[in-house]
């Protein structure tokens, strides 16, 4: 998933855009990359941080709960299960292990809810933007959005492929 040369040309588009304008919303490319950068740097995960909140020179992502290492630990899972398999576009829920699955509906109806927003420190740099954990949430469906997964978990190179790819 983290791997932009293995996109599907849908998905490569839609993150292209989106970082794009995220981008430009938040004061150009190095401001995002360095919110990105300011990230990576929270150990063992950005999204553990009690105060929910991570700030780089000109950015800041903000939410508005704690996420637990149970509930990160499953995501990893998947994205080192997804890895593995190489699929373009997958859904959380075809997981065979019972138990599994079960995790991941759990990991699922608790992130939810969750919206990250992101601001530039300087309000004449731009508006923001915001995005959620999941691009489908349905009953037989639920896919990661791959913005979420960009921002939390790829790398930088991820970010910079995404923002270099042409349409």
């Amino acid at each position: 998933m983290c791997n932009f040369n293995n996109q599907s040309d849908e998905t490569k588009a839609v993150i292209h855009l989106f970082m794009q304008k995220a981008a430009q919303s938040v004061g150009g490319v190095n401001y995002l990359l360095a919110l990105i950068e300011a990230m990576r740097d929270k150990k063992p995960s950005p999204l553990m941080q009690k105060n929910r909140q991570i700030a780089s020179n000109n950015t800041i992502i903000s939410w508005k709960k704690v996420v637990f290492k149970d509930k990160i630990d499953v995501i990893e899972k998947i994205l080192v299960t997804h890895r593995e398999a190489q699929e373009k576009d997958f859904n959380l829920l075809n997981e065979p292990n019972v138990k599994t699955k079960k995790n991941i509906l759990n990991m699922a109806r608790t992130l939810a809810p969750l919206e990250f927003i992101v601001k530039p420190q300087n309000q004449n740099d731009g508006e923001g933007f915001s995005f959620a954990v999941f691009d489908t949430m349905k009953d037989d469906e639920i896919k990661f959005n791959p913005i979420f997964i960009a921002m939390f978990f790829c790398s930088t190179a991820f970010t910079k492929n995404a923002l270099k790819y042409e349409l």
